[in-house]
């Protein structure tokens, strides 16, 4: 069959012209390795199911609104789609570890969850990958000082002395650094909570 044949990009660009079908292809191809790198983090058909609906809504609306622009990336793109949603499953959540109930109540069943810890993990390190995305979209005299001042635990000092800037415009550009990391933040919709 000729679908097979035509590239995720061509199908995007044909979806994205009116041919509702295109999206099926793309769905039906990829269906299997998405649905099971949820599965792989969530454990649970339910919330898989909602995890991929949830992804292939976000798709379309990202398409119809003519936000996407992964270059060929299709597949990766909605990986990375699917990834955020699951994070942001286990912080509105806030999941407790299960634990194997066997009458009576033992603290340990509960310390040996594993499942807990790895969710933490990947919410911790989703978030750092956040705010370095966020850090480098900085103008670079904010993002200079926020680095020192943050990372490095340099005062406003020595910021100062380090940069040649005065502290006040030491102080300023660390001001204009969190102000618009505030906004790259909510135009990006990201959550950096856990």
């Amino acid at each position: 069959m000729k679908t097979e044949l035509i590239q995720d990009a061509e199908l995007v660009t044909n979806y994205i012209n009116g041919n509702e079908s295109a999206l099926s292809v793309l769905i039906e191809r990829h269906k299997q390795k998405i649905y099971s790198f949820i599965y792989s983090k969530v454990y649970d058909r339910d919330v898989t199911e909602d995890v991929f609906q949830d992804t292939f809504i976000k798709v379309i609306k990202t398409l119809k609104r003519g936000k996407y622009n992964e270059e060929g990336k299709f597949l990766p793109w909605v990986m990375r789609i699917a990834h955020n949603l699951v994070i942001d499953h286990f912080r509105k959540n806030k999941r407790m570890p299960k634990f194997h109930n066997t009458g009576e109540f033992s603290i340990f069943s509960v310390l040996s969850d594993s499942t807990l810890n790895a969710e933490k993990v990947l919410i911790k390190d989703q978030v750092e990958t956040d705010v370095r995305r966020i850090i480098e979209e900085l103008p670079e005299d904010q993002k200079q000082v926020l680095l020192m001042r943050m990372y490095q635990d340099m005062s406003f000092k020595e910021i100062s002395e380090r940069t040649g800037v005065s502290i006040n415009t030491a102080l300023g550009r660390m001001r204009y650094a969190l102000i618009n990391m505030r906004k790259l933040i909510e135009q990006n919709n990201i959550v950096l909570t856990n």
